[in-house]
């Protein structure tokens, strides 16, 4: 009796365990605990492959050097720049909120935010070039500001996806989780083998990068994340309105989430009756489950 007992509330504790947020140890940067070498709204130059390349930094208010902070990438589509990220666009006209309008959503100040500047406005990572970039920021932002090196993120629309996809594969041991947005295979995919935590969104009606090509990078992390495939293709709701999918099975804090909806290629798709655009909330409150 005694050992039925125990061997229940074994099981007992170990389903709520897995229902609780992931949650993993912080890992302070080395900029932890001095004064910043960064400030807010620092436009940065490096080199990389012999070619200049730039990024801006945004950090929260009443920066504190002690306290770890989650850093996220935000990479624009091609066309666009990193101006266009921080100023924003309309968007009613397809155009992406300022910072992909996480910082609202931010009600802990708990992110610093940086956009890097692409080039030829896009991310080709000729040669594995941008991924340098992202490897040559990450280094100097981690020596200068204190953030927590388990919690970097990574987010963008079109080419931004792609770029995102690509940290997905190549950088899985420094991305906690990516956000791709209407995104495909646009920057390469080295390695691709690791499990990354992975949130998706495609239009049905994608007239730029078919929504088959974002199922196809959502099926890489299903399968390196150990998650339950889907009995079958989800479409859209009544009128075009986004559906989740969240999959089973997946291996602790690597959560695979797809939301396709009716639209075309656009960062700021509506549902319905709603006036604001469901990727920044569905972006942060997914990469707010890894604690």
């Amino acid at each position: 009796m005694a050992a039925g007992l125990h061997s229940r509330l074994t099981t007992f504790l170990l389903l709520l365990l897995s229902a609780l947020p992931f949650i993993a140890a912080a890992a302070p940067s080395s900029g932890c605990g001095k004064g910043p070498t960064l400030y807010n709204g620092q436009t940065v130059t490096t080199n990389i492959n012999g070619k200049s390349r730039r990024y801006t930094v945004r950090l929260p208010d009443n920066y504190n050097q002690n306290n770890p902070y989650r850093l996220i990438f935000l990479w624009h589509p091609l066309g666009s720049s990193m101006q266009k990220i921080i100023q924003g666009e309309d968007p009613n006209r397809g155009g992406v909120l300022p910072y992909y309008g996480l910082p609202p959503l931010d009600t802990s100040k708990s992110a610093i935010y940086v956009v890097p500047d692409g080039l030829n406005a896009g991310w080709a990572n000729q040669n594995g070039e941008d991924v340098s970039f992202f490897d040559n920021i990450l280094q100097t932002v981690s020596d200068g500001l204190c953030i927590d090196t388990n919690l970097v993120f990574s987010t963008g629309f079109s080419y931004g996806g792609g770029m995102s996809f690509s940290l997905a594969c190549s950088r899985a041991n420094k991305v906690r989780a990516v956000a791709v947005i209407s995104g495909a295979q646009l920057s390469g995919c080295a390695g691709g083998n690791d499990p990354v935590a992975y949130y998706a969104q495609h239009g049905t009606s994608d007239s730029v990068l078919n929504v088959a090509m974002g199922r196809q990078l959502r099926d890489r992390f299903v399968r390196n994340n150990g998650c339950q495939p889907a009995n079958g293709e989800v479409q859209p709701g009544s009128g075009g309105r986004s559906t989740r999918v969240e999959y089973q099975g997946c291996q602790q804090g690597k959560d695979v989430v797809w939301v396709v909806h009716g639209g075309d290629h656009n960062p700021s798709q509506r549902d319905p009756g709603q006036n604001d655009p469901f990727a920044p909330r569905n972006t942060w409150e997914f990469f707010s489950r890894f604690n």
